[in-house]
């Protein structure tokens, strides 16, 4: 065989890179759900999402995703609550406004998957485990566009990430609950490269 069909043959056989997908942040949401004096739920969004995922249908381990979620912008519906949530009681967004979630590893098939990796809230990182449904199928979009979504849920403890305030109620149980339920929406976009 010659050189150059040795060369190009090898070519062949490397693994394709996954596609990059970019979040929309327009057409994307966070949203969690904690239990308030163990009675109700209150539920509240985060501010914009941005990030890229980094995704291969062929091999899913081959995955990325990294995104970054604007705390400062959460928003429960209530103005007070909502000072009280971005105050150093909480999340302390003038020194951490941000979150951040950077897979270490993807695992699963189809559109169940499990990314593993690093959360960062209130400047504390822990791994966690994200659920993901998706990505689903890509359609075309304008502009010769890809585009896809997916949807992850996870649960934490919002003491592991050093937000602990709180209050014991006289009847027992506590004020906020500790275990905080997250989902999120995500829109992805891919263009293809100009000619």
């Amino acid at each position: 065989m010659k050189p150059f069909a040795i060369l190009l043959a090898s070519v062949c056989l490397l693994p394709a890179e996954p596609l990059v997908w970019r979040i929309d942040s327009s057409h994307s949401s966070a949203h969690f759900a904690v239990k308030h004096m163990m009675v109700s739920t209150v539920r509240g969004t985060m501010g914009k999402i941005s990030g890229t995922v980094a995704y291969d249908a062929a091999n899913p381990s081959a995955s990325k995703v990294d995104a970054v979620i604007d705390v400062a912008g959460l928003n429960t519906n209530d103005a007070k609550r909502d000072a009280h949530l971005r105050s150093a009681d909480f999340f302390d967004v003038e020194k951490f406004p941000t979150m951040t979630f950077v897979s270490k590893k993807v695992e699963g098939s189809g559109n169940k998957l499990k990314a593993t990796g690093d959360l960062t809230i209130h400047g504390v990182t822990k791994e966690v485990v994200l659920d993901i449904e998706g990505p689903m199928p890509p359609i075309k979009g304008q502009n010769n566009s890809m585009r896809s979504g997916a949807a992850a849920t996870a649960k934490i403890n919002r003491k592991d990430f050093g937000i602990n305030w709180s209050r014991n109620l006289d009847s027992g149980g506590v004020v906020v609950s500790d275990e905080v339920a997250i989902t999120i929406d995500v829109e992805l976009t891919h263009a293809p490269p100009r000619q």
